[in-house]
This record gives structure tokens, sequence and C-alpha cells, in this order.
């Protein structure tokens, strides 16, 4: 997995500044990311405030943790209904 440069917080604070007005490419200059990178940070956290991005990165690892476990559960499920199935 890639290592990520940039704190949820770092990008807050870039995204701030293009808020208050500064250009785009010159933030994507100055900080060394692409314009696609900045872009796609808009789109997830513009009007975030920092609390609330540290909440919504634990929500999607939890949200994440428990759609693996309900995965689990369905195949223990599926596998024991066709036990039940093959010994009536």
């Amino acid at each position: 997995m890639k290592r990520k440069r940039f704190t949820e917080e770092q990008i807050i604070g870039i995204l701030k500044e293009a808020e208050a007005g500064a250009k785009s490419t010159d933030l994507c200059r100055r900080h060394a990311i692409s314009e696609q990178t900045f872009y796609r940070w808009k789109a997830k956290y513009a009007g975030l405030e920092v609390n609330e991005a540290r909440r919504l990165h634990t929500l999607e690892h939890e949200n994440s943790r428990l759609k693996r476990l309900v995965a689990d559960l369905t195949l223990d499920n599926q596998a024991l209904k066709e036990l039940v199935g093959k010994k009536v």
C-alpha cells in the first residue's frame, strides 16, 4: 500500500488556503501535489474541520471492518445451510 505524505490536518489546511483565495495551481506547485490530487481532496474534505475528518476516517475504518465481518458470517451461514441440506 502506498504511504500517505499528507495528514488529514495538512490536507484541510491546504484546502482552507484555497478557500481563502489562493490559486489552485500555485497551491499544487507549493505543496508538490498534482491538480488531480487537489480536486480529489476537495471533493472528499471540502467543508470539513479537522475533528470531523478524523471522525470520518474512523467511521470508514469501522465500516470496512464490519463489512468483512458480515462477509465472513455470510460464508459461514451458507456452509452450514449446505451441510444441513445434505444430511436431510
